[in-house]
């Protein structure tokens, strides 16, 4: 006999006879279940259903619907005399799902099923579903933390780019070329910035949805690493604050080579920006550790470590969640969310660390098997 429910012969169908073919216990559900009988008696509360409610199973059973679960609307209106489940419409048969109120005003998702015996025949049971509103305030929030984050950083370029257009649109003959030139640098920065973010968002966007698309193609890793790092060099760092070291042979690798570019990217700025001493980038053939896929080289190991002050260790669970920023040198925290939605796409795995020299230590492994349609 499990928590929360009477013997068989006092179970409804939905608690025993189909749960018992199933091999299912109310009590494993996820959601709350609260299923009362012809007379508006409760005869199974299971666990979740306790759990939600804050009402030990021992105290529903057996009681009123209606005392079990006094659920109120946003109105503060008691949903039982409003909804009359054994009475009302006869071709009723259930109630979609909505916020209601319990007792000290905790939010709980309800739907409920009306059960007849025959078609407009009276109600033979009412079979109530409970879902906590926890993790949908969760992703509730997320999105208006997207929201502002998104506004805040388009303020600032869509401002400046504002600025100086009107200013030279109202006063071009005023100004030198050299002042010209300078306005429209800084506003092709500017769209600059606001074409990333919107990338960025559209990025997130596909992976929150699972649509993010991996188009592969054979990816000379070393090479790609080394182009971003003689764009530093161009920029201006020193040659020597990075360090490129790669185990040969390595094996071919395919993957997307525009998203691959978007990982490095990402790692390599983070480390410039907010690390310090050499950058370190070891790239090495490494066993998979997939089951049945043990041969060597199967895996291509990507390692960017720097030595600067490193990741608290209390912050490390956080770094590839949104907004996650390392500092406050700006950023939209987003990069880290993004680099890791891309290498799961490619069946890699990404984790964080504290580096040999103290730093952050970041490692992404690409699986370097060919696509299907080449095997």
């Amino acid at each position: 006999m499990s928590v929360g429910t009477r013997s068989a012969q006092d179970v409804p169908e939905a608690c025993a006879g189909g749960a018992a073919e199933l091999g299912i216990d109310p009590d494993q559900l996820p959601d709350g279940l609260v299923v009362a009988d012809e007379q508006g008696r409760v005869i199974c509360f299971n666990a979740a259903a306790a759990r939600i409610t804050a009402l030990p199973a021992e105290d529903a059973l057996g009681q009123r619907l209606e005392k079990a679960l006094p659920l109120e609307d946003l109105e503060g209106r008691r949903w039982w005399q409003l909804t009359d489940p054994y009475g009302g419409l006869a071709i009723r048969r259930r109630q979609p799902e909505r916020n209601l109120l319990l007792p000290g005003g905790r939010e709980v998702l309800v739907s409920a099923q009306y059960v007849r015996t025959r078609p407009t025949g009276p109600v033979h049971r009412v079979v109530v579903a409970l879902r906590d509103t926890e993790a949908r305030r969760r992703t509730e929030r997320s999105h208006a933390e997207l929201i502002a984050t998104v506004a805040h950083e388009l303020r600032s370029p869509l401002t400046s780019v504002k600025g100086f257009t009107a200013t030279l649109l109202a006063k071009w003959e005023r100004f030198t070329d050299d002042q010209k030139r300078l306005m429209l640098e800084t506003v092709d920065a500017d769209a600059d910035r606001v074409t990333r973010l919107i990338a960025e968002l559209l990025d997130i966007s596909r992976i929150d949805s699972g649509r993010l698309e991996v188009r592969r193609q054979p990816v000379d890793i070393g090479a790609a690493v080394g182009r971003h790092i003689q764009a530093y060099v161009a920029a201006g760092l020193a040659a020597d604050r990075f360090l490129l070291r790669l185990e040969q042979p390595l094996p071919a690798l395919w993957a997307d080579p525009d998203k691959i570019d978007q990982v490095l990217s990402n790692l390599l700025e983070n480390a410039v920006r907010h690390g310090e001493g050499t950058v370190t980038i070891d790239i090495t053939p490494t066993d998979s550790p997939r089951e049945g896929e043990g041969h060597e080289g199967a895996v291509t190991s990507v390692t960017v470590s720097d030595e600067g002050p490193g990741i608290p260790e209390e912050s490390m669970n956080r770094v590839f969640t949104r907004f996650w920023r390392g500092s406050k040198r700006g950023g939209t925290g987003l990069g880290l969310y993004i680099v890791k939605g891309i290498v799961e796409a490619h069946g890699g795995t990404i984790t964080v660390g504290r580096g040999p020299q103290g730093g952050a230590e970041f490692r992404f492994t690409l699986p370097v098997s060919a696509p299907a349609y080449l095997t």
